[in-house]
């Protein structure tokens, strides 16, 4: 539910900083040792996202997604996204990228812009950040800016809003990243899907079993504001799992807590995968964790939460995102089990060249630095 790349040759890469995009831990690759002053952005390319999601990982399938940006700034432009996604369907990939629509709706412009990203690009939802504005002070969903996008999105019959919120940008944009307007805009537009993008968690907050009005930040404000506005389990707000996962499959306890807490709160149907790959490397470690991670039977017994079956595993793999976008999970089989990638996916491993590292700190001073990431500006 959840990809990124972006475009290490764009017009934005002009005045962009020398360390655009060094907090990913994927531009660590090696590329950045080539000549050139934003020579690491080739990590985060389309070439690499292709290899590193449908040759490297088990990935049948992935919503590409956006980062925030200004309208005449954007590290991943609307045009390049779509010419991944038709490098993917000439591999016969037709049923295996889709892409968003990046609306800042606080942003001039982007509300008009909606119909042409419907229209000529044919968008499968829309992606904003709450914590996001040009001017850098972020919105809520249920602000007057926030209705209007949402009002704009069932116009024109696309009524999928994914919301970026956790993993704050700085301390300005703290307030928003929470999700306390989830369940207000979920309760009054019914027939709107809600898809809630690393499910508010943010690092550094314990995640711990939901009791009362719960934490104040993190997974739980999410769950508070489900609870006080009358949202009901596998209703129309879903919790997807990009970054979240990534950070919280170190931590059992944690993990246990964040996803009984999700599948009891926003139902078995409405937990969503994502990796937040490219930014990590391949998806497989992610992929390979999850599928093996129970929550322990003490915490099911004290806490309500329900075990990991192998159903509940597919419904969160990708049956419960098929459903979301109307997808019929066996005609994406069918196409997917001889397309051309499936083939060059069956060569390539023959003789793979996956090394399947896991990027990430590996000092104090490079731990500090992804700490300051997840409190600054990720671009």
């Amino acid at each position: 539910m959840q990809g990124h790349f972006v475009d290490p040759t764009g017009a934005w890469t002009k005045t962009a900083p020398a360390d655009a995009f060094k907090w990913s831990p994927k531009t660590a690759c090696g590329f950045g040792a080539k000549p050139g002053r934003l020579s690491h952005l080739n990590c985060l390319g389309p070439d690499e996202f292709v290899k590193n999601v449908f040759l490297d990982s088990d990935t049948d399938m992935m919503v590409l997604s956006f980062v925030p940006s200004r309208r005449d700034d954007e590290p991943l432009t609307i045009q390049a996204a779509d010419a991944v996604r038709r490098i993917v369907e000439r591999m016969e990939g037709s049923h295996r990228l889709l892409i968003h629509g990046r609306v800042n709706p606080n942003q001039p412009g982007d509300l008009e812009s909606m119909d042409e990203l419907k229209e000529q690009w044919k968008v499968s939802a829309w992606k904003c950040y709450t914590q996001w504005g040009p001017e850098g002070k972020g919105f809520f969903l249920s602000d007057d800016v926030g209705m209007r996008f949402i009002e704009k999105a069932r116009a024109l019959g696309v009524k999928i809003i994914c919301v970026h919120k956790g993993l704050p940008f700085g301390r300005q944009s703290y307030e928003h990243s929470q999700c306390s307007d989830i369940g207000i805009v979920a309760k009054r537009f019914p027939d709107a899907k809600f898809l809630v993008y690393h499910s508010g968690f943010v690092t550094g907050v314990p995640e711990r079993p939901f009791s009362g009005r719960g934490a104040s930040d993190g997974i739980d404000t999410l769950i508070r504001s489900l609870v006080e506005s009358g949202v009901k389990p596998n209703s129309n707000v879903y919790a997807e799992l990009g970054s979240t996962w990534r950070f919280l499959m170190r931590d059992p306890t944690g993990a246990a807590h964040a996803l009984g807490k999700l599948i009891k709160y926003c139902g078995e149907n409405n937990v969503l995968w994502g990796t937040d790959s490219i930014w990590y490397g391949s998806p497989q470690d992610q992929i390979q964790a999850f599928r093996t991670f129970q929550i322990a039977p003490e915490l099911r017994s004290m806490y309500g939460y329900s075990e990991i079956t192998p159903a509940q595993r597919a419904k969160i793999f990708g049956l419960n995102a098929a459903r979301v976008y109307g997808i019929s999970a066996e005609e994406v089989r069918r196409h997917t089990r001889a397309d051309s990638i499936a083939r060059e996916r069956c060569a390539y491993r023959e003789r793979p060249e996956p090394h399947y590292r896991t990027y990430g700190p590996k000092t104090r001073r490079e731990f500090v630095n992804l700490l300051r990431w997840n409190g600054g500006a990720r671009a």
